[in-house]
């Protein structure tokens, strides 16, 4: 009975921190001491609250004996251990994850904040809204899903939603049991895996959540905030590499999740948004890309090479003002890119971060990992919303006097209506029925269209949808646009855009061409200071050769010969704008330069200027001419299967780095006399080559359950596949010549790469 006694006296201290409860409502009685579970509570009315103290460093919330005939699920106390042990593996006993691919991922550890939304299904967009809003508003805090394993169905519907949702926060799947996820979704905060908070969804609004996460951080102590402090600042250069970048292996298609899609017919134009790579693509009638729009995730005006988008959906071409206007959805704004000027400015909400010196201030400041250049307007909305604020839109309609657009979220809930000469937003109306009505032409117009395309397409979508009244597939409205005889429309389960034919019905992929103007993906094309912050090893990206040289120093021509596997064909030529290169330590990267000055070949300004003193006391020698290399141009050449390029170095004395970058395009090879139907080995041949080797399992045979959805051949289907190599040199110091001077050597060297 002792024992019994003492160890019910350690638990009690051990539970009393977690005593504080969601929103303003916490009861400390004898069922919050219970051994098995901790109760929860619905959050009554300010009213019913009648005072609260500070108690022992956690709150106590004194309530009318009302709340206690509310709802009161429990949550296991083993709940934050089995969160906690699951961090160390991807797939365990009872666990796997989704969506998290590096085992020593840093944004997990023992300390810190941790939002979970513990969810049954992963299907209500709103929900996850608020989670995209809270990650991007406090990016330092650890943010996951979890959910209880159901049928392998549920499974390959929740890739879909990682995909259309655009989940960028891990996702845990266990076989445990939690009675708090088999009753609806909620959200657990907690600090150090202690004080487990719970928000009922229903009942925590995004003001609810923010205003508790700050509350968390107040909390913190001198000390902690100090470390906090240097690992957000350790973690930036990660941030730099992963921002808003999703861990799904079909990142590198050459299309992630085609969501809208507009025309200009006098000038046989198409423009579809590539809503995860953050871009929007601009093509002829013929599939051959012309530009592209946006080169990386962020809030930035400025020429399309420069400029940054977070999910572009809705379009709207204004033939007129040769214009394109769009949704940027993650943004929370609508922008407008002129097609002549090739620029990009936002309507919606007037921005003021980016004029004058003002923009010079951010991109420092961002460099120094201490503020995300163009954000800050966006994220400062987060916290107060006004009644006509855009909150992640998504379709866009012109009026039928062309003086308004029709700005409405995805789910059809709430239209504002702008007015495209001011970009102020007049009027903001609720409910799909009311949007329905004020829309109803420019709607049925588009969704006309559907009933042109073969029916045998549909089965292949993940669900039927009904969010616009009766409209089934209503959810397709901003996928659909026609071009002459064709209607073009958004695949979000194959990956791709179908080209039907008016009058056949025929339906077709629609091949894209000139993949080199698209250059190098955002997510490989790293800034040297990251380069240089990252060491040995930049998070995500495998090397796949690592090589050393020793050599002398001076100017060093790279051969590459990349040898691809037989099963895989490139699509393009390699070409120059695909290609990256970057040197570091006693070197300098050259392959631009038409002509490489001397100078470059000392890396000491004392030295170089010795060399100049030289240079005028004694003549120059016949054998000290700068030999120029026609054979720097990058473009590849295809020999006998193998990839050939080249760049260039120069190098002074000691040890220094070549880091090359590069993107093939490429897909299946269609072998003859094979077994062209099997399309399980094609789905499981392109997620090893999609996937990282240090996915689970269990997580790669879901994608390649989604895979087999399309139910189409694989071999069509165009991916990048990156190239990283990495070559270390090792340069002794300058030969001497005749008359002393140090002389320049010219050397090559040839790397064989095998590219798994």
């Amino acid at each position: 009975m002792a024992l019994t006694h003492r160890v019910s006296k350690e638990l009690s201290k051990f539970l009393a921190p977690a005593l504080h409860i969601a929103g303003d409502c916490c009861q400390q009685s004898s069922k919050a001491l219970n051994l098995v579970a901790l109760s929860i509570m619905h959050m009554p009315s300010q009213s019913s609250i009648a005072n609260w103290t500070q108690v022992r460093g956690f709150r106590e919330h004194r309530i009318s004996t009302k709340a206690d005939k509310l709802h009161k699920p429990a949550i296991k106390i083993g709940l934050l251990s089995f969160i906690k042990a699951s961090l160390d593996e991807f797939e365990g006993t009872h666990h796997y994850w989704l969506n998290r691919f590096d085992k020593n991922n840093q944004l997990f550890g023992a300390e810190g904040i941790f939002l979970v939304l513990a969810a049954s299904v992963f299907d209500c967009g709103i929900t996850l809204e608020k989670l995209k809003t809270i990650q991007k508003r406090f990016p330092h805090i650890n943010i996951m899903g979890l959910k209880a394993i159901h049928s392998s169905s549920d499974q390959v519907h929740l890739i879909q939603s990682m995909i259309t949702e655009n989940i960028a926060f891990p996702i845990l799947l266990t076989q445990q049991t939690f009675p708090k996820i088999e009753k609806g979704a909620c959200y657990i905060l907690f600090k150090n895996f202690r004080s487990p908070v719970i928000y009922h969804e229903k009942d925590a609004g995004l003001e609810i959540l923010i205003r508790a996460v700050q509350e968390l951080q107040e909390q913190l102590d001198d000390d902690s905030k100090s470390l906090n402090v240097v690992r957000c600042s350790s973690l930036k250069q990660d941030s730099i590499i992963k921002d808003e970048c999703s861990f799904s292996p079909l990142q590198n298609l050459l299309l992630y999740h085609p969501g809208c899609v507009s025309t200009d017919e006098s000038n046989n134009h198409i423009f579809f948004s590539d809503c995860n790579h953050h871009r929007i693509l601009v093509s002829d009638g013929n599939g051959e890309i012309l530009d592209c729009i946006g080169s990386s995730p962020g809030f930035e005006d400025g020429d399309f090479e420069s400029a940054k988008l977070r999910r572009p959906a809705g379009l709207y071409y204004h033939a007129t003002e040769n214009s394109l206007y769009f949704v940027d959805s993650e943004n929370h704004a609508i922008r407008k890119a002129d097609m002549g000027a090739r620029t990009v400015k936002t309507l919606y909400p007037t921005k003021t971060s980016n004029k004058g010196g003002t923009y010079i201030w951010n991109w420092i400041m961002s460099k120094l990992g201490l503020e995300s250049s163009g954000t800050t307007d966006v994220e400062e909305r987060a916290e107060v919303f006004d009644s006509k604020s855009l909150y992640f839109p998504w379709h866009l309609l012109k009026s039928v006097d062309d003086n308004n657009l029709y700005i409405i979220d995805r789910r059809f809930q709430t239209l504002w209506i702008m007015d495209i000469n001011s970009g102020k937003i007049d009027e903001v109306f609720e409910g799909s029925p009311r949007i329905l009505e004020i829309c109803e032409q420019p709607i049925m117009k588009s969704m006309s269209l559907i009933d042109q395309i073969p029916s045998d397409w549909f089965p292949q979508q993940t669900k039927k949808s009904l969010l616009l009244g009766d409209l089934p597939d209503s959810d397709l409205l901003s996928s659909l646009a026609t071009l002459h005889n064709h209607i073009f429309i958004c695949d979000p389960v194959g990956q791709r855009i179908l080209k039907v034919n008016r009058e056949s019905g025929f339906c077709s992929n629609f091949q894209l061409s000139n993949l080199g103007i698209l250059g190098l993906p955002y997510w490989l094309n790293y800034p040297l200071e990251t380069i240089y912050a990252a060491g040995n090893g930049i998070s995500g990206a495998p090397i796949d050769h690592l090589q050393h040289f020793d050599l002398l120093p001076g100017n060093i021509k790279i051969h590459l010969r990349v040898d691809v596997p037989m099963d895989i064909e490139l699509v393009e030529p390699l070409q120059e704008s695909c290609i990256w290169c970057q040197a570091r330590g006693a070197a300098t990267e050259t392959s631009g330069m038409d002509e490489v000055p001397e100078s470059l070949y000392k890396a000491g300004v004392a030295q170089q200027w010795y060399d100049e003193l030289d240079y005028l006391a004694t003549p120059e020698s016949e054998s000290e001419i700068n030999v120029q290399d026609d054979d720097l141009d990058k473009n590849s050449v295809v020999e006998d299967g193998k990839v050939n390029f080249s760049c260039g170095v120069c190098t002074s004395p000691g040890t220094s780095e070549v880091i090359i970058y590069a993107v093939l395009y490429c897909k299946l090879r269609r072998v003859p006399n094979s077994n062209e139907g099997n399309l399980e080995e094609q789905a499981a041949r392109v997620l090893d080559i999609l996937s990282s080797k240090r996915s689970g399992k269990i997580q790669r045979d879901l994608w390649k359950a989604f895979l087999l959805q399309s139910k189409d051949d694989l071999r069509d289907l165009i991916f990048m596949k990156p190239l990283h190599v990495r070559i270390r040199l090792s340069c002794r110091d300058h030969p001497k010549a005749d008359i002393g001077r140090d002389t320049v050597t010219n050397s090559s060297i040839k790397v064989d790469v095998l590219l798994n």
